[in-house]
């Protein structure tokens, strides 16, 4: 590293050593700033609610006392009107004035009601009260109990009365005008306040936000301008200060990796070439191992590919028997004569690929001379014990001095190794070791696969080789076995010269061999039945129209096509066995004179025969287990269809025969 970028790094590091001790502390600006201003403004909001409550009580209070001058006039109205012999109301408007006094005193807070709290307007409601108390209410009464005189004492007093109540009231307006100019006030200075602290926060948000990132704004685009040696100045020591810190630190380090960065890129890029390469080759090779063939030329294909991705001069491809655990050389590539006739077969421990395929999975060793080292530690060691003797002689001799082997595996099981061979000393790294172990892997798995589709294959042949033989010995070997018995009483016959018998086993014999015939060409045109996609249909139709042919019985055929997908071609044909094996039944055995089939191809596929023959019992076909070989392949096709098959008859009452495939076990088309 160069002696700028180590002055880079230790600015930076003496920036980090400057660190706030409370990287927090905007936070806590912007919550008191926050606090302060929620304060501020909910104590003028509550001064103008206070201020709007008193002037309401206020002005109920100014209501209340004026209504004290009409409730007094009201009394000496009532006074007039008992002195004419009118009813008196004297005492109700008495009761109405004390209750309106009662609650100037008092208060409301739930209209609200209640005097303002200055003393002046208390002590003139206690002039007011103490003149209707003890002035004029009790002239009121002196009058109302006077005999036919005029409420002279009442009316006399009334004006006194009325304007202490008029000064109640102007002192009320006069308080309630004084808080009416501070809620205007207030209002003003809210409105100012607000202005104010607006004007305050868009300046500390600026001061605090937009000032910082600003900065930081414009040392990125200095540091977009390559200009490394850009250090922004730590004024704050809030968060904004710590990520001017942490600014700093990153374009030192900047400056610092782009110093050695074309060097970096180069190696980086190298890396880079290196494993997309790798991945194009398992790429390549997993699709060639896809590709169908036999298992040799799928070998020596690999074989040339791994040796052109290695550059490697020679390479040999040998499998494990499972007979006597040798290894049998499959394919070679660049290998001399000697060593390909003298390797052919060779116990697994007589080399390093017997090392390998024991021991471990990749074996690197260097052959150039004695005690020459191997790549992969103790397997190593090992593979180059093991590669004493006649082998590395004749390796040697062909002038190989480095080999690589590796394991042919697949689901932990060794197949075989594959080795590659250099004329020259060779060192593999741990990318391209990892490599030859995946290779080995996919190479076993499509080596594997292949053996699996073959003993499908096989497993398929001798099952359809195991229905075929169900199939002639339920058909044609009775027949024979009929013809022989026959035979054998023909010869009887012929010795003893009995003509009659002669012509009754002839007739006989004719008509087993006409029946063999039939069934001998029923059963190959069965078995050279091939369907595609959408087929079904006509192959019913047609096997249907050859039972016509074959028997006097009345068929009747109902295929719906409705909701249901078509059947792939493996499930057709399986469904149209069955359906053969079971109108070959009804033809041989039913003696029926109706016989129905029903195909109904919905979510379920149904298959159903009937027939009006003479039926058998259940019970005694269920004690002949698998003799009666057709029920017994039908049961067969079911199963391999995952299907269900029911039979249903009775002596005297027919056949059903019923195959539902479910939905859950029909196969794409």
């Amino acid at each position: 590293m160069t002696p700028s970028s180590d002055s880079a790094t230790a600015s930076a590091a003496s920036a980090a050593k400057q660190e706030a001790p409370f990287p927090r502390r905007l936070s806590t600006r912007i919550v008191v700033l926050s606090t302060v201003a929620l304060a501020l403004v909910l104590a003028m909001i509550s001064g103008t609610l206070w201020l709007s409550w008193q002037l309401e009580g206020g002005g109920a209070a100014i209501n209340d006392a004026g209504s004290l001058r009409m409730r007094a006039h009201a009394v000496a109205i009532a006074l007039w009107e008992a002195r004419t012999g009118q009813p008196s109301q004297v005492d109700a408007q008495m009761r109405q004035l004390d209750e309106t006094l009662r609650e100037l005193r008092d208060g409301d807070p739930a209209r609200p009601l209640f005097l303002p709290t200055d003393a002046g307007i208390h002590a003139q409601f206690e002039r007011v009260a103490s003149a209707w108390n003890q002035t004029l209410k009790p002239a009121a009464l002196s009058d109302l109990a006077g005999s036919g005189s005029e409420p002279s004492t009442y009316i006399g007093l009334l004006p006194g009365f009325v304007d202490d109540a008029n000064r109640l009231v102007s002192l009320i307006e006069r308080e309630n005008a004084r808080k009416t100019a501070w809620l205007r006030i207030s209002q003003v200075a809210l409105a100012a306040l607000s202005c104010v602290g607006t004007m305050a926060i868009v300046y500390l948000l600026y001061q605090w936000f937009v000032a910082p990132v600003q900065r930081l704004q414009d040392g990125l685009a200095r540091i977009e301008a390559r200009e490394f040696d850009t250090r922004l100045p730590v004024e704050t020591y809030d968060e904004f200060g710590h990520l001017t810190q942490g600014f700093n630190r990153m374009v030192a380090e900047l400056q610092a990796l782009y110093q050695d960065l074309a060097g970096r890129v180069d190696a980086k890029t190298a890396q880079l070439a290196a494993q997309n390469r790798e991945l194009a080759t398992l790429y390549e090779m997993a699709a060639f191992l896809n590709t169908p063939g036999p298992a040799e030329t799928l070998c020596h294909d690999f074989l040339t590919r791994v040796m052109r991705e290695f550059d490697a001069d020679g390479g040999t491809v040998r499998v494990v028997s499972p007979d006597d655990g040798n290894l049998h050389l499959l394919v070679s590539e660049g290998m001399p004569e000697s060593i390909t006739r003298a390797e052919q077969c060779m116990p697994a421990a007589d080399c390093a690929c017997g090392g390998a395929t024991a021991e471990a999975p990749v074996v690197f060793g260097l052959m150039a001379q004695p005690g020459a080292r191997a790549g992969g530690g103790e397997s190593g060691e090992s593979a180059m014990s093991a590669m004493s003797g006649a082998f590395t002689q004749r390796c040697l001799k062909a002038g190989f001095v480095s080999v690589a082997v590796s394991a042919i595996v697949a689901q932990n099981e060794t197949l075989g190794t594959f080795s590659l061979h250099f004329r020259r000393e060779r060192e593999i790294p741990p990318s391209g070791v990892q490599l030859l172990q995946t290779l080995g892997r996919h190479l076993g798995v499509a080596l594997m696969n292949r053996r699996l589709v073959a003993l499908g294959r096989q497993l398929a042949v001798s099952e359809e080789r195991n229905l075929v033989a169900q199939g002639l010995h339920d058909s044609i070997a009775q027949g024979l076995s009929f013809l022989k018995m026959q035979v054998h009483l023909l010869d009887g016959a012929a010795q003893q010269g009995d003509l009659d018998e002669i012509r009754e086993i002839v007739p006989l014999l004719a008509g087993g061999v006409e029946e063999s015939y039939d069934d001998v060409r029923e059963l190959l045109l069965n078995f050279r039945t091939k369907l595609g996609p959408g087929k079904l249909r006509l192959a019913v139709e047609d096997t249907v129209a050859r039972f016509r042919r074959q028997s006097d019985a009345e068929l009747t055929l109902d295929y719906r096509d409705e909701d249901g997908p078509p059947l792939p071609p493996d499930q057709q044909l399986q469904v149209l066995f069955v359906l053969q094996e079971a109108l070959s039944n009804a033809r041989k055995h039913a003696q029926a004179l109706h016989v129905q089939v029903s195909v109904v191809n919905a979510r379920d596929f149904r298959l159903t025969i009937e027939d009006d023959g003479v039926g058998y019992d259940p019970a005694d076909i269920a004690s002949r287990g698998e003799s009666h070989v057709g029920f017994h392949i039908m049961h067969e096709r079911a199963r391999r269809l995952a299907a269900v098959l029911t039979r249903q008859s009775a002596p005297g009452r027919g056949a059903r025969v019923e195959l539902v495939l479910p939905a859950a076990s029909r196969m794409a088309a």
